[in-house]
């Protein structure tokens, strides 16, 4: 017996975390307590030296030194206070009413706001929780399918975990090695692709039973114009115009393709559209000729500054520029026809959607374009949250409070967890388990492929009981080196994994989303607030049978990703592809050189 202990210390180690995680103990305790116990079996076995324990404070003292793990707290405040400062509800709202009576509206409006609010927050439970609150009771008020309903909102939830400033990307990184930021620019695609099949689920259910996902009533639909229009089209054609002037401004700087070029593309998008809507509000048809005459400025300064080299500025006169020519183009149209080219919707839209999409290119753009570290970028996240919320008129000391203490309580989580892995790690490396899952891994059939598929699948299994921290603290640094050894890059493996790891908050029966949106569903009959109808509560099958399809969804996506890996590998487009062993380097001979006559020595 106790040669098999010996012969098998790893594995046996391995296993009995599983247990102490099964048995319900707190991950970090299970960690730190497997960790000091297997150090004194092996210890007294022999088979651990007990010098490796003196390594444990430089291992703590680095977990606390960590400047990385910053960016978490920072980007969970922010999260937070964008939750509770109401910047969800206003886009619900407004995105909502934006699609209106197309069948599915909702459930659009939902994924889109969540691809949003992922993008900002970067928090599941923030995500989830605010359209569960919101999105919910309206889509339960039009005849949505409850499976439907949940599972979305589930769902566009979840994207928070991929799509960055996603706080497992953080510590993906951290525990492969990686920059945070090639790990952002890797999963930004992929995030965006996730979510466009979202979309294209609903479409596929809207034609399969188009009764479980209704469009909103005519009655239901606001924003509308004088003559009863509502004036979407309208909001195309400022998005189409704001598009390609965005285009050809960014083809005229040194940013080429990738993550880079798409959002920064978005945000001088974003600029225009908002500068647009600004001009024709602020000079109007009364006042159009204001707006020619600081086109003509404008347009004027911006040829100066692009002839003279002063790219920064030129790109700024000619966004402003652009926004003063529409508000031209739009007064002219409504004087000679009456017809108004920038309608409500359009501005409310535009006036709505502009600060979260701002607050991504401060954060996710400064990152990507390298002026500012993914902790800077959590930093200023952070303040122009808190500016956002002052500009509502939303930001109170309670509500500081409240995003300050929880902040603590996920920092303090992830920092438990994390030394309590170290603890783990330490004995695991000592007993030569790094050697064990090293040799295991990269002898499976089918080299690279056949790695992916087991590590893929082992991940998705384990992801039914364990969350993503934990996954992340535990799984990620032994898989880690036998990826590596294999010639796998770590920022396209730590992408596969995020997606796969995903599906741990939609697992039933253990995934967090779904309990997220458990605690806020009505679980019992209740009254609607608005038509006065009794409703019926949602049950907690409905809740998880409404997510298969998205878990489903979701393995699609990891696949889609082991196939076209250029979807992740964009973020080395600003790398240098001279390899180093290439590199020769020649020195002239020195044949014809005349010799060199130092003379005798002298003495002073």
């Amino acid at each position: 017996m106790i040669a098999f202990i010996i012969e098998n210390m790893a594995p046996i180690m391995f296993v009995s975390l599983v247990v102490f995680l099964l048995l319900g103990y707190p991950a970090a305790f299970s960690l730190a307590a497997v960790g000091l116990i297997f150090a004194l079996i092996g210890i007294e076995l022999g088979q651990f030296q007990p010098d490796f324990l003196q390594a444990m404070p430089e291992r703590v003292y680095g977990v606390m030194n960590n400047d990385t793990l910053l960016a978490i707290p920072f980007f969970t405040f922010m999260g937070l206070i964008l939750e509770r400062s109401g910047m969800a509800e206003d886009l619900l709202d407004t995105i909502g009413q934006l699609f209106g009576t197309v069948r599915g509206g909702l459930a659009y409006a939902v994924i889109f706001v969540g691809a949003l609010l992922a993008a900002t927050t970067g928090v599941v439970a923030a995500s989830v929780i605010s359209m569960g609150l919101i999105s919910l009771p309206i889509m339960l008020r039009y005849g949505y399918d409850r499976r439907v309903a949940s599972g979305v909102i589930a769902a566009s939830g979840t994207l928070a975990q991929i799509i960055p400033p996603s706080l497992v990307l953080i510590v993906m990184a951290d525990q492969l090695g990686k920059s945070v930021g090639d790990m952002y620019e890797g999963a930004f695609i992929p995030g965006l692709v996730l979510s466009a099949l979202y979309a294209g689920y609903i479409f596929l259910v809207t034609l399969a039973q188009p009764k479980a996902v209704p469009g909103l009533p005519l009655d239901a639909i606001g924003f509308r114009e004088p003559s009863g229009a509502r004036g979407v089209w309208q909001l195309g054609v400022l998005v189409v115009f704001s598009g390609i002037v965005a285009y050809l401004l960014m083809t005229q700087t040194n940013v080429r393709g990738g993550a880079d070029f798409v959002i920064l593309t978005m945000s001088v998008g974003v600029i225009v559209s908002f500068l647009c809507a600004v001009f024709n509000r602020v000079f109007g048809t009364r006042y159009f000729y204001v707006s020619f005459i600081l086109f003509v400025a404008l347009a004027a300064a911006w040829y100066y500054f692009n002839h003279h080299n002063h790219e920064n500025w030129a790109l700024l006169l000619a966004a402003l520029s652009a926004g003063a020519l529409y508000a031209v183009i739009a007064a002219v149209i409504e004087k000679t026809t009456g017809f108004r080219l920038m309608t409500l919707m359009a501005e409310q839209t535009t006036f709505v959607m502009v600060p979260p999409l701002f607050l991504i290119f401060l954060v996710l753009g400064t990152i990507f374009i390298g002026v500012a570290t993914p902790t800077e970028g959590g930093a200023m996240g952070a303040v122009g949250a808190l500016i956002l919320g002052a500009m509502k008129r939303r930001l109170t000391f309670d509500l500081i409070r409240q995003a300050v203490e929880s902040t603590a309580k996920l920092s303090a989580f992830v920092v438990f967890i994390l030394l309590g892995a170290r603890v783990f790690s330490l004995t695991f490396y000592g007993v030569s388990g790094h050697i064990w899952v090293e040799h295991l891994l990269t002898s499976l059939p089918g080299g690279a492929t056949g790695f992916l598929i087991f590590v893929n699948a082992l991940v998705f299994v384990l992801a039914f009981f364990l969350d993503f921290f934990e996954l992340a603290f535990i799984v990620i640094p032994l898989l880690g080196p036998a990826a590596e050894k294999l010639g796998i890059d770590l920022i396209w493996f730590g992408v596969i994994l995020g997606v796969n790891m995903q599906t741990s908050f939609m697992h039933p029966p253990f995934g967090f989303a779904l309990f997220y949106l458990r605690s806020v569903a009505p679980k019992e009959n209740y009254t609607d607030r608005v038509t006065g109808l009794r409703m019926e509560p949602v049950t907690t099958g409905q809740i998880y049978w409404g997510a298969v399809p998205f878990v489903c969804i979701q393995l699609i996506m990891v696949a889609l990703v082991i196939i076209f890996p250029s979807m992740v590998m964009h973020y080395k487009k600003g790398m240098s592809t001279v390899d180093p062993n290439t590199v020769k380097i020649e020195v002239p001979a020195l044949d014809n050189l005349p010799p060199l006559d130092l003379g005798p020595p002298t003495f002073k």
